[in-house]
């Protein structure tokens, strides 16, 4: 029986539960007292699934019916029936339900949205990876207050640039130094950039080359700030067989590096990536056999973790890089 609204009232009114004047709409918790009542019709199992009391969830459907004008559910002493009122509601009931759960994720999520100025320096062609450009979508989109701002750095700049706060987190490759906390993005082959004219642009096509093949070359060499740790380690010095490499120009950045290298003077070990990234006239670019890999990475200084704006990024950048810590450097990088 579906009853009539007086009659829906009358019930209501005499469980004490007659409604304030434009009190008209169902609550959310409401709503799902009466989903859970509707997949177990029983008044007790539902009231222990629920944690309350049986005679409180019986009041809160009567309510919910009086808010309604029609009866949800058809009683006995022996059994709970929805009717076919009760049936049809079912789907607008849960809809509603999802509907506030979204609207209350939205708004904590916005509760939670940090603002301000974050400073991302990077390294060469980091910026251009496809891994920085999953981290920053995924920030604007998650953190939309928050204003990026991207500043190059050059070889010799790049770990001041953190010591001295001029910039908040940066995108470099390895190693780093310890002072420094990172996030592994990215690991990639190691390829050796050189003049196209050399002779082993030309022997790649042959066999793979090696670096035995590189041990009487010129390696372009770092600034002074630069650590010196970090290009030996760049330019496998000391190679596998105990012989050091011998340094030749010195290049400020990466633009440097490739003019130095284009004509003819050294060559460079660079990220597979390069080979998108800086194609070059007068400049080849060769996978070498036992070269070591080489890794990216997000770097910032321990003592600027619980900044605002960098613990964002540094959430961000872990749920994109996953479990794991890293993601494909490039998918198409010559290999």
């Amino acid at each position: 029986m579906e009853g009539a609204p007086d009659e829906i009232r009358s019930a209501a009114e005499a469980d004490g539960l007659a409604l304030p004047g434009g009190d008209r709409d169902p609550s959310t918790h409401q709503l799902r007292l009466f989903l859970a009542l509707a997949q177990e019709l029983h008044f007790g199992r539902a009231a222990a699934r629920l944690f309350m009391a049986q005679p409180t969830l019986s009041k809160q459907i009567r309510l919910l019916e009086s808010k309604l004008g029609v009866i949800l559910l058809d009683r006995t002493s022996r059994a709970v029936a929805l009717t076919p009122a009760g049936r049809a509601l079912i789907p607008e009931a849960q809809e509603a339900v999802r509907a506030m759960a979204r609207l209350r994720q939205r708004a904590a999520e916005h509760s939670r949205q940090v603002r301000g100025h974050l400073v991302l320096g990077f390294i060469a062609g980091e910026a251009a990876m496809p891994y920085t450009h999953a981290i920053l979508d995924e920030l604007h989109r998650r953190q939309p207050c928050i204003q990026v701002e991207l500043r190059a750095l050059s070889f010799g700049n790049q770990f001041q640039a953190l010591a001295n706060g001029d910039v908040d987190a940066a995108l470099l490759r390895h190693p780093l130094p310890r002072s420094l906390r990172t996030i592994r993005l990215a690991t990639e082959p190691r390829v050796a950039c050189i003049p196209a004219s050399d002779r082993l642009a030309a022997l790649q096509a042959e066999r793979p080359v090696t670096l035995m093949d590189l041990a009487d070359y010129l390696v372009v060499d770092m600034p002074t700030q630069a650590p010196r740790d970090w290009w030996d380690s760049w330019a496998v010095n000391p190679r596998p067989d105990g012989s050091s490499v011998e340094f030749g120009p010195v290049a400020e950045n990466i633009e440097g590096l490739l003019h130095i290298i284009a004509r003819a003077h050294a060559f460079s070990f660079l990220p597979a990536a390069a080979r998108l990234l800086y194609p070059r006239p007068g400049i080849a670019y060769l996978d070498v056999a036992d070269a070591p890999p080489s890794t990216a990475a997000l770097a910032w200084m321990p003592t600027n973790r619980d900044r605002p704006t960098l613990a964002a990024l540094l959430d961000i950048t872990r749920r994109v890089t996953g479990a794991a810590g890293g993601l494909q450097a490039h998918r198409h990088s010559g290999q």
